[in-house]
């Protein structure tokens, strides 16, 4: 029973690298589609979603299936309970990711963005896709010092979404209110996938040691 658990158990984590491959590549796409204003890019963001919704409930059912069978406890327990929460956040990432795209489709055949802050949006893009990928890292290797330098590699992001307000509060702004919104929607956007990648590594250090990080406590993050 134990062997087979362990399969299980290592079945769910290349499952959840898959999703966060999948919620990073849709990312990466939804970038390519804002920047260029590309309705063939976005299309194809939206129309990928189910792949993303689908292997969400698939982890989610073999999750609840080693409760309901196996009964784990202590850190095995740990293991599956942060295996459901982990779901929920690539999840979310993937849903990000195609409200991207989503704005993309709504502005066609105009940009979505002004040019002036095509290269905020360019670098933000960047370095969600490769929060994404080291999500998926963290994932499928468990290693948790890895896993905590998700959060030095957010702080990038943290750092361009504060600086793109400035533009925005800027008396020189020249596009209207409806640009300010769009923009002001899209980095949040781009900031909350950066989020949830960190909320990953944060599962995976209590999933190895058992201890939650101080300052990353569940309590203080928003729930978006």
């Amino acid at each position: 029973m134990r062997v087979a658990y362990n399969e299980q158990m290592n079945e769910l984590a290349n499952l959840l690298g898959e999703m966060a491959a999948l919620a990073g590549s849709a990312m990466d796409t939804a970038t390519q589609s804002l920047l260029q204003a590309d309705l063939v890019l976005a299309e194809q963001v939206i129309s990928d979603h189910d792949k993303i919704t689908d292997l969400s409930a698939v982890c989610e059912e073999r999750a609840f299936s080693l409760l309901a069978l196996q009964a784990p406890v202590a850190g095995d327990l740990r293991s599956v309970v942060s295996g459901i929460q982990i779901v929920a956040d690539i999840d979310r990432m993937g849903a990000l990711a195609l409200h991207v795209a989503k704005i993309t489709r709504r502005r066609h055949p105009n940009h979505a963005l002004p040019e002036e802050v095509n290269g905020y949006f360019a670098e933000m893009g960047r370095i969600a896709v490769q929060l994404g990928a080291s999500a998926r890292e963290v994932l499928e290797t468990r290693d948790p010092e890895r896993a905590a330098k998700l959060r030095e590699e957010d702080e990038a992001m943290d750092d361009l979404h504060r600086h793109l307000f400035t533009v925005l509060m800027d008396r020189e702004w020249k596009h209207g209110v409806a640009a300010a919104v769009d923009v002001t929607l899209l980095g949040r956007f781009y900031e909350r996938f950066a989020d949830h990648a960190v909320e990953v590594g944060r599962r995976v250090i209590f999933l190895a040691t058992g201890e939650l990080p101080v300052e990353l406590n569940t309590n203080q993050l928003p729930t978006n």
